[in-house]
C-alpha cells in the first residue's frame, strides 16, 4: 500500500509543484491539497494520510499551528517547511 500525503500550502504553484515530484518520483499517493492550515485539519480527518506536507507561512492557520492540531488529533506524522524562497519565483520558472 502506497504511502497518502497531504500536501499543504497556500501557493497553488508549490502545491503543483509538489504533487508533480511526489508522483513522477516515488511511489507515493497524494490523496489531497490545502490551502491553509485549517483546512488541512479538516482534511486530516476526512482523508487520514500517512503524512502532510506543510508550508510555515500560511493565511487562517500557519504551518506550525497546522501540525499542533494535526498531532493532537491524528495519528499521521506532519512536516513542515519553509516554502518562502520558491514563493519569491516567478511563475514561469515552476511550470514543467
Amino acid at each position: 500500500m502506497p504511502l497518502k500525503i497531504l500536501i499543504v500550502d497556500d501557493s497553488s504553484s508549490i502545491r503543483h509543484l509538489l504533487r508533480f515530484f511526489i508522483e513522477h518520483t516515488t511511489y507515493w499517493l497524494v490523496c489531497g491539497e490545502a490551502e491553509n492550515g485549517q483546512i488541512a485539519v479538516e482534511k486530516v480527518a476526512q482523508l487520514k494520510p500517512h503524512a502532510v506536507i506543510l508550508d510555515l507561512s500560511m493565511p487562517v492557520m500557519n504551518g506550525l499551528d497546522a501540525a499542533r492540531e494535526i498531532t493532537r488529533v491524528s495519528s499521521c506524522s506532519p512536516c513542515t517547511s519553509a516554502n518562502s524562497f520558491a514563493k519569491t519565483l516567478k511563475p514561469q520558472a515552476l511550470k514543467m
